[in-house]
């Protein structure tokens, strides 16, 4: 089978589809994605995908090329295709920038956004570091002041994830004077004394579908939950510490910066919080038609 992609309302060969090099996307990174992750054929947590979707456009000021219905049908032609195939575990990268114009930081009017998507295999969390936990690194926040857009500008995101990846880990978590923010490409949660924190929803970080799922599965399981600034002193001396992103869903971390988190090994509300994620996955499934 041949990989597809929608581009600007046509399903054609993903080697076909070309965009002009004027795209402002591709000259300043001028538009935002989504990736929604999609479980046998069904996508999970829709609605809050094409909230913050249009949110992000409203940030940077592209209108909307479609409404919540036009998100779901698009998505809904990529996983029908023929060519699309049947696996459990997919995710759609969406992507949406201002659309073609003549280079100038000004920003123009009156443009049509160009419209790109794709499915992609979701490889599953591998089994050893659901047993035994990941290793991240730490940095210094060294990327922009507005997080809560999902730009496409990901350049310093790249940068941060490097980091880790020269040196085996699975995540590089940052921090901005004193205080956590987020992992480069996830969201991170501080557990203390059976708590679970994690920072505000503010322009320092990008509010990940996972946040509102971690406050609902928390509050399924009577975990306390509470959002508010957290010391990087508090990440270190953590009891549990876990990312979240659409495609690691909730992963414990066991050893930061080359020193042991906690007791070394998944904790107790990590393993309630994986538990009840992937119940929540299993419903999902079981409530569409």
């Amino acid at each position: 089978m041949q990989d597809i992609c929608h581009l600007n309302g046509q399903i054609l060969p993903l080697d076909q589809a070309q965009v002009p090099v004027l795209d402002r996307g591709f000259i300043f990174g001028d538009g935002i994605y989504e990736v929604v992750p999609v479980y046998q054929g069904v996508p999970f947590r829709a609605a809050q995908h094409h909230r913050r979707l249009a949110r992000s456009l409203a940030e940077v000021r592209i209108d909307p090329p479609f409404d919540e219905a036009g998100f779901t049908a698009l998505m809904r032609d990529l996983l029908d295709h023929p060519a699309t195939p049947r696996i459990d575990r997919q995710m759609i990268y969406l992507q949406i920038t201002r659309g073609v114009a003549p280079r100038n930081h000004v920003i123009p009017t009156g443009l049509r956004p160009t419209v790109f998507a794709l499915v992609q295999a979701m490889p599953a969390p591998a089994q050893h570091d659901l047993s035994a936990g990941v290793s991240c690194i730490s940095s210094d926040e060294f990327r922009w002041l507005k997080g809560h857009i999902k730009s496409t500008s990901l350049l310093g995101s790249v940068l941060a994830r490097d980091l880790s990846h020269r040196v085996g880990a699975t995540e590089t978590i940052l921090h901005r004077d004193g205080w956590l923010t987020e992992g480069s490409a996830t969201n991170v949660w501080v557990v203390q004394g059976g708590v679970v924190l994690g920072v505000p929803k503010d322009a320092g970080v990008l509010e990940g579908i996972r946040y509102g799922l971690i406050e609902e599965l928390c509050a399924s399981q009577g975990i306390p939950f509470q959002l508010r600034p957290v010391a990087w002193s508090e990440v270190l001396a953590a009891d549990e510490l876990m990312i979240s992103s659409a495609s690691k869903e909730v992963l414990p971390v066991t050893t930061l910066d080359g020193a042991q988190v906690g007791i070394g090994q998944p904790g107790p509300v990590w393993q309630r919080l994986y538990a009840a994620y992937q119940t929540a996955i299993a419903d999902t499934v079981a409530k569409h038609p």
